[in-house]
């Protein structure tokens, strides 16, 4: 399969009103390369494992739109059948439109083409093993070097829906977990994602897991990274479907069953959260939430406290805060 790429250079003040404009002529799906540094919200809101080297805001974009051709290289917008030519003649004219009343920069446009092997593998270069503390993290397209040293070996291939654990807030549960795993541990994981909280507390030693999402596609990724890293799937159980809202689903988990509850959520999210969880823990039992981006740490402290339980630590990497908490007896 082949697509169209059309590239156009104007200024970060303008790439909204372009992509708005373009969309109108059939054009979505914009992908934009900025120098703009992310905001507290888009912080909080994106858990990105891959961050590119930041650099000075230099006002300038690049906003990349991608057609898919068919097989005698025409291209289909708004139920026309188009040439690259005819679409490129069509975006310049809505840039020379829009020129007319803002500054978009020189506006430069290209046109080339890619084909699906470049968005499947090209991003390959950004991702390689690393280590958090003695974990060696490594994907299936890489070999540990042979003087590798590290106690746990977590195999783990980058996901559209998922992370992998580079993140500094699946870090701070990571060490949590760490902290309090043993081999009497059962194990909630609410937001389990890729199942990788979970698949590390059993290589730690917990004696079983159970994850909770919204995605479905956590059913097929948990699946999978459990055969990467040999975890017998009875270990670790999955139930697709809203903890807070849905009290089939907080029944089917199990009242007063788990040891430790992990969350690596937002913090909007675990603050209604945090009552459900209570009645999931056994007396004694430890609450580790995460995704907590700088400030928002003593709202989700003060959400824990008025659940009854009680705040023991509150770590901190880079600019993200973990907050655990204990359910007294």
């Amino acid at each position: 399969m082949k697509w169209t790429r059309f590239r156009i250079k104007t200024t970060t003040e303008a790439e909204d009103i372009i992509i708005s404009d373009l969309y109108d002529i059939g054009l979505d799906g914009a992908q934009i390369e900025d120098k703009l540094p992310l905001t507290p919200l888009e912080k909080e809101q994106m858990f990105v494992d891959i961050m590119p080297e930041s650099e000075e805001n230099d006002g300038v974009a690049y906003l990349s739109f991608f057609v898919e051709q068919d097989e005698a290289g025409k291209l289909r917008l708004n139920d026309e059948e188009l040439t690259p030519e005819e679409v490129s003649a069509r975006i310049e004219n809505v840039l020379k439109e829009t020129a007319e009343f803002m500054d978009i920069g020189d506006a430069r446009l290209s046109v080339d083409e890619t084909e699906d092997l470049d968005w499947i593998n090209n991003w390959k270069q950004y991702f390689h093993s690393f280590r958090i503390d003695d974990i060696l993290v490594i994907p299936s397209w890489e070999e540990e070097s042979e003087n590798a040293d590290y106690k746990y070996k977590l195999r783990i291939d980058p996901g559209t829906a998922f992370g992998t654990g580079m993140h500094e807030t699946t870090q701070l549960c990571i060490r949590q977990l760490r902290k309090y795993v043993n081999d009497e541990t059962e194990l909630l994981d609410v937001g389990c994602g890729s199942g990788i909280l979970s698949i590390l507390s059993l290589m730690f030693g917990a004696k079983h897991a159970l994850g909770t999402d919204l995605d479905p596609c956590a059913v097929s990724a948990v699946a999978d990274n459990c055969e990467k890293n040999n975890i017998d799937t009875s270990r670790l159980e999955l139930i697709i479907g809203n903890i807070i809202t849905d009290n089939a689903v907080k029944e089917k988990a199990g009242i007063e069953k788990y040891d430790i509850v992990v969350a690596n959520i937002l913090a909007d999210v675990l603050i209604p959260l945090t009552p459900v969880i209570y009645d999931n823990l056994k007396k004694g039992g430890i609450y580790i939430t995460s995704g907590i981006i700088e400030g928002k740490e003593k709202d989700v402290c003060e959400a824990a406290e008025r659940a009854g339980l009680k705040v023991i630590e509150v770590t901190s990497q880079g600019e993200w805060r973990s907050v655990t908490a204990k359910k007294e007896i």
